[in-house]
């Protein structure tokens, strides 16, 4: 029998970035008479980084400035406040070995993304990698659910999105794939539930448990 597609989500999945996110949007919103408070900014956590700006932008030459502010700190600061989370690698190994295949699906931009797979050692850990630039509409859309899907030949009743938002978790579903809450991301398990999950993950190693009974 054919194995399972995995999907994957990114930042607060895959790696500890949140640190890193919320130092770029202090960076990025210093000075300013409005700025969203840590919660706010969370609460955006894997949508794209244009749509987060917006709400707290003039116009968009505003919100394309401070893009601009938010990555030079980014590129500045990525390696230092990014690591893999607990058995992230390790798992995704065996997965790898035992013949999933594996997808990336983030809001994060192609560079960005890469130099963090890069960084962390997941580099080579993906059949296919879905970023901002590559749909239209993003998540929680399904959008880029069903292109990660498409690259990697698999059907939706076969596939599994592992991510720790809410945005995620409407995504995978609007897609038709089953939806894995990560518990270790910024996002609380009262959070996560509202988008309604099929399945809870306290700790990435538990993945493998789960793939053996995936249906």
């Amino acid at each position: 029998m054919p194995r399972p597609a995995l999907l994957f989500d990114l930042d607060g999945t895959l790696i500890d970035s949140i640190g890193l996110l919320l130092e770029c949007m202090q960076y990025a919103f210093a000075g300013r008479d409005r700025a969203p408070t840590t919660a706010e900014w969370v609460a955006g956590i894997g949508t794209p980084l244009r749509t987060q700006l917006s709400t707290w932008c003039t116009d968009a030459a505003d919100v394309e400035a401070m893009v601009g502010r938010y990555r030079d700190y980014q590129d500045l600061h990525l390696e230092r406040l990014t690591t893999p989370f607990p058995d992230v690698l390790a798992t995704l190994r065996w997965a790898r070995e035992a013949g999933y295949p594996t997808a990336i699906v983030t809001s994060k931009g192609k560079g960005m993304t890469r130099r963090s797979l890069d960084h962390v050692g997941l580099g080579d850990s993906f059949d296919a990698v879905v970023t901002f630039e590559e749909t239209t509409r993003h998540k929680p859309l399904p959008d880029p659910v069903w292109l990660a899907l498409e690259r990697l030949g698999a059907n939706a009743s076969a596939a599994l999105f592992v991510g720790d938002s809410p945005h995620d978790m409407h995504a995978g579903r609007a897609a038709g794939v089953k939806t894995a809450a990560a518990l270790w991301g910024p996002f609380t398990r009262d959070e996560l539930a509202v988008a309604a999950p099929d399945y809870w993950l306290s700790g990435f190693g538990e993945l493998r448990n789960l793939l053996r009974d995936f249906q």
